[in-house]
């Protein structure tokens, strides 16, 4: 394709197979082979997104004390930099850096630290450099950061959330597939203007109503409406589209917060007294 269109430059009139036929019916060999020589010499552009892959610790970037434990681990121990180098498939499919936001387990999110990350997240999509963010995140809290971050960040670049449920050093880790599948999400132009997502186990879902359902397997997130795609040996896959507003039609703007109000969440069940 590129000889093609290298050819199409010097001959702009004949710009396919059936042209280049004809050129060399009528001799121009010489012209077709210049034309296959500077091909040749000309690098094919760099096409690829420059995705920006926040971390925030979790599971994703934990570590277990044999390759056995997949439940019992310490979260939060890989740095960024050492989850991107572990995984050399991603410089196929994007033009990636790190930066560590935090190094936490994700149930020691605060107000404070939701606030933090959500005006780098903004900071970092105002940039025309780049074309998307990656953030990695614990599952404990993974759909909350995701539901506030939809909310509040207004951009259509992609943001997609990525955590996993099996630390690193595990069997059958989940996280690397999660991470470079979240990479590939962010840097896809049909992920633009979709909301934040969060990619887990193939499965896109939109941060809107992503909801952890168990706390072992590697399914364990899901939605209640079903997936918005899934992502498949480096190719995203739509089923359907978000239509809540998010992101740039959303009333809220990170932006201009400096600080959120406390709101508690309180269960209801049979037999509750007025008390609580």
């Amino acid at each position: 394709m590129q000889c093609l269109a290298f050819a199409s430059r010097i001959h702009p009139q004949e710009t396919n197979v059936r042209s280049l036929i004809q050129l060399l019916m009528r001799g121009s060999m010489a012209a077709l082979v210049a034309s296959n020589v500077a091909c040749a010499q000309v690098p094919a552009a760099n096409t690829k997104p420059n995705i920006v892959i926040v971390a925030t610790g979790g599971t994703i970037a934990g570590a277990g004390a044999t390759s056995a434990n997949s439940a019992t681990y310490q979260a939060a121990k890989v740095p960024v930099d050492k989850l991107i180098a572990g995984i050399p498939e991603l410089n196929n499919v994007a033009n990636v850096r790190g930066e560590q936001a935090f190094q936490i387990a994700s149930e020691s999110f605060t107000n404070e630290k939701l606030l933090q990350l959500g005006k780098r997240v903004s900071a970092l999509v105002k940039d025309p450099g780049v074309d998307g963010v990656v953030i990695t995140h614990g599952t404990d809290t993974l759909e909350e950061t995701s539901f506030f971050l939809n909310l509040v960040v207004h951009t259509d670049k992609p943001i997609v959330v990525v955590g996993s449920m099996r630390p690193g050093t595990a069997m059958s880790a989940d996280g690397m597939l999660n991470l470079y599948n979240a990479v590939v999400l962010a840097g896809a132009k049909s992920a633009r203007g979709k909301g934040v997502l969060v990619a887990m186990n193939d499965d896109i879902l939109t941060g809107r109503d992503a909801a952890k359902r168990t706390n072992i397997k590697t399914n364990a997130f899901a939605s209640g409406w079903g997936a918005l795609g899934m992502v498949v040996e480096g190719q995203a896959y739509w089923f359907r589209a978000p239509v809540k507003r998010h992101t740039m039609k959303s009333e809220f703007d990170i932006d201009t917060l400096t600080s959120l109000p406390e709101v508690v969440i309180v269960y209801g069940s049979g037999n509750m007294t007025p008390e609580l």
